[in-house]
């Protein structure tokens, strides 16, 4: 016999766990596709997407030339002007100092090659100098085998100097647009969701408000870790301390990793020009001056918009770097962090209105609600024409005749008397 129920093969726990995976392998298709398509595009949507993060860097700007009075057209050329003269200005800055700079580099590091030649024949190590010179002289011939592929590299570079201005200048047209009509961009984007248009425009907008957040407070951030690595290498005497400044900055844009880069490269210039001792003691002050910021700085002005966990932007960093080097590294967090403002915002309901009174009346589309036609006033009707049915009831009794409830209660002392 036969059961009459069927048997379930698949117990219900399995069975949610198998569609549950099925739904992550299409989303890891679709984001497998999605990332091809982006890195096939590499040439436009990095542009696009730096052109971004500067519309919502230089945006408050621009807000804020717009609430002035100034049309939209020129509070966007001041803006763009404002920027690139900043951006000339601290290039114009580095330019000088490096080449005022370097040679001196160059002397106080051979004196110090020298100084540690010398301590490696004479200290604890007592090497030969034949020795010394033949780790030179392999250092040498690795130089020498790589010179071909660093030529190369060179020639490659050249190449890609023309694709490299074509990216800047999309990155200003696209930023240039941004700021001029992103609302009007905005809402042509918001046409084609139907339905679904006020979802992805609540979660559009927190997103923004969430990459504003970043940018602005990354470049606080990243502005007083420049400035302060810049006073202290100033005031060791190290060359070059306004391009290892610089240099600080913009790595602070590139969480963790990028401050070691930067930190390495400013602590091998103030080795190899300063000495030992004073290399250890910028050391001690950058990981002093980098706890502070990690934990006071950052969780102040960026840790209220991003609310990341260090493992997570750790995890983020690692992803973006695999997918796209430097680039994909730098980006990486503020995706994720749009990413997680947004999508909740798709996924809830908008809150329900409450229903409008019986007596509302809706005022037509874009206009005000409907006024009473100008004229006199109706002439109430008489209390002898209402019919009894449609007369009101009194609480307290019937009024006295000829009067009303009203003017005995405001004690007038003047109601009119008429007879029956």
């Amino acid at each position: 016999m036969l059961p009459d129920r069927p048997t379930k093969l698949v117990p219900p726990v399995l069975a949610r766990m198998a569609a549950w995976c099925v739904c992550l392998i299409l989303v890891g298709v679709v984001v497998y596709f999605f990332a091809l398509v982006i890195a096939r595009l590499t040439f436009v949507a990095l542009p696009v997407a730096i052109a971004l993060l500067l519309t919502a860097l230089l945006f408050p700007l621009t807000n804020r030339l717009r609430k002035a009075g100034i049309r939209p057209i020129y509070a966007t050329w001041i803006t763009m002007v404002v920027a690139l003269a900043v951006l000339i200005g601290t290039g114009w800055l580095v330019g000088a100092r490096a080449s005022e700079e370097f040679p001196n580099l160059v002397r106080q590091v051979q004196a110090t090659a020298r100084d540690v030649q010398h301590w490696l024949i004479t200290g604890p190590l007592h090497l030969e100098q034949a020795q010394i010179t033949a780790y030179v002289d392999e250092l040498a011939k690795i130089v020498d085998t790589q010179r071909q592929a660093i030529g190369g590299t060179v020639l490659s570079a050249g190449a890609a100097a023309l694709e490299v201005l074509a990216s800047i200048v999309l990155l200003l047209f696209v930023t240039f647009f941004l700021l001029k009509d992103g609302d009007r961009i905005w809402a042509w984007f918001l046409r084609g969701f139907g339905r679904m248009a006020p979802r992805v425009d609540r979660a559009g907008r927190a997103a923004w408000l969430t990459l504003s957040h970043y940018v602005q407070g990354t470049v606080a951030v990243a502005a007083v870790h420049g400035l302060i690595m810049g006073i202290v290498l100033a005031g060791m005497g190290v060359p070059l301390w306004a391009p290892l400044a610089v240099l600080i900055f913009f790595a602070s844009f590139i969480p963790i990793v990028g401050i070691f880069f930067a930190g390495a490269v400013a602590t091998l210039v103030t080795l190899g020009a300063k000495g030992l001792v004073l290399a250890l003691v910028f050391l001690g002050i950058l990981i002093v001056e980098q706890q502070l910021e990690n934990h006071v700085l950052q969780p102040l002005i960026v840790g209220r918009a991003l609310n990341f966990h260090p493992l997570a932007i750790i995890l983020v960093l690692s992803i973006g770097g695999i997918l796209a080097g430097i680039a994909g590294a730098a980006v990486a967090v503020p995706v994720a962090a749009v990413l997680y403002r947004a999508l909740p915002e798709l996924r809830h309901e908008p809150p329900a209105l409450p229903p409008p009174p019986e007596d509302h009346v809706e005022p037509p589309p874009g206009g005000e609600p409907p006024r009473p036609a100008p004229g006199p006033a109706p002439r109430p009707v008489p209390a002898e024409d209402t019919p009894p049915a449609a007369r009101p009831p009194s609480a307290g009794g019937t009024p006295p005749a000829g009067g009303t409830r009203s003017e005995h209660e405001r004690g007038t002392g003047t109601a009119r008397t008429e007879d029956a």
